[in-house]
């Protein structure tokens, strides 16, 4: 089966070579990396020129993150779909073959594992880490998604089920995830498996504001796809995730 990781970038050189590395250094074969930049003005696109492995890129101007995502998904050919921000990187060299391996044993149509958050000047410090073990559809409802950067799927669901709307500026993924895994039912297989690392700092948790706006389009996406919820539940979450900061915390004893 032939993997494409898409990989957004927009002035990304402090941290994008991580993540390169670390889809070079993975022994699953049939890898189609893609890169699409924004227009970048830093070292992004140079960086980008050192790595050999990279199948496809482009350089232009987008109506933001979710756009660009989508013309990644445009130009992948793979069978599987994968998604690999420009300042998180894969969990190990493995990581690929363990999750291709799980799509040829089982029949699933997505794999959903773990991430872990790392902080930016220590990559090698979990302080926190974000479990798919317990989740369902039933939990988005209370603002709880399964970790983006862990679901891979079957391209084909991009074709049959639709992209990402541009029109929501930070939950979109929230709500395509809802829109595959609740409305269209689609077939899931949760892995014991940490995919990937993400630097702590993303765009949700940026400002008050931003999680407020969040929380809304969390609402307007259960909404748009008949789940009933509202903003006094999804904010139920926030003392689960206080314990995923706790979490690596008790790792240690």
């Amino acid at each position: 089966m032939k993997v494409s990781i898409i990989t957004i970038t927009y002035n990304s050189a402090k941290t994008l070579g991580s993540t390169l590395e670390s889809v070079k250094s993975q022994d699953y074969p049939d890898i189609e990396h893609i890169i699409v930049d924004g227009l970048s003005t830093d070292d992004t696109m140079q960086i980008v020129g050192q790595f050999s492995h990279v199948s496809k890129v482009i350089s232009e101007r987008d109506q933001g993150l979710y756009d660009a995502l989508n013309k990644g998904i445009l130009m992948a050919t793979g069978d599987i779909v994968g998604l690999l921000h420009s300042d998180d990187f894969l969990a190990s060299t493995n990581t690929i073959s363990k999750i291709v391996e799980s799509f040829m044993k089982n029949d699933t149509d997505a794999i959903i594992g773990d991430v872990a958050f790392v902080r930016p000047n220590n990559l090698e410090k979990v302080v926190r880490h974000y479990s798919s073990k317990h989740w369902n559809p039933s939990k988005f409802v209370k603002g709880f998604m399964p970790p983006h950067p862990s679901f891979y799927c079957k391209r084909e669901l991009y074709i049959k089920h639709g992209l990402y709307k541009i029109n929501y500026k930070i939950a979109a993924d929230y709500e395509l995830l809802i829109r595959f895994f609740w409305k269209h039912k689609v077939s899931y297989l949760i892995m014991p498996l940490t995919v990937a690392y993400m630097r702590t700092g993303g765009a949700s948790n940026a400002s008050l504001k931003n999680r407020l706006l969040l929380n809304q389009e969390t609402v307007r996406a259960c909404r748009e796809n008949g789940l009933k919820t509202n903003l006094v539940k999804i904010s139920m979450k926030y003392p689960i995730k206080l314990l995923e900061y706790l979490s690596p915390l008790f790792r240690k004893h």
